[in-house]
């Protein structure tokens, strides 16, 4: 009778760590959602990286040089370097 109880206790022991394995907490199904997850955040983060370095490239050249601000006050205010004329062109009318 001791054996057969041994026996039990030892199937019931695997049937509790298969169910940890298949249904618990760290579960295999618990473990692909969250590397799925890890992988959706990493893409993110590199997004997130890529806006970053561009945005502080473009405070450089703000910082550094007017060129950019030149280019912009030019397209945006329509200025004009002393010394410099100003031709609009508009197209004649059919």
């Amino acid at each position: 009778m001791g054996s057969r109880t041994v026996a039990l206790l030892l199937l019931l022991l695997l049937v509790g760590i298969q169910a940890q394995l298949w249904e618990g907490r760290g579960s295999l199904g618990q473990v692909r959602e969250m590397r799925r997850q890890l992988a959706e955040q990493q893409q993110a983060n590199n997004q997130a990286r890529q806006t970053n370095e561009r945005l502080v490239a473009e405070v450089q050249d703000l910082r550094e040089g007017l060129d950019m601000v030149e280019e912009r006050a030019r397209s945006e205010l329509g200025m004009v370097r002393p010394g410099e004329i100003y031709v609009q062109v508009t197209p004649v009318p059919r």
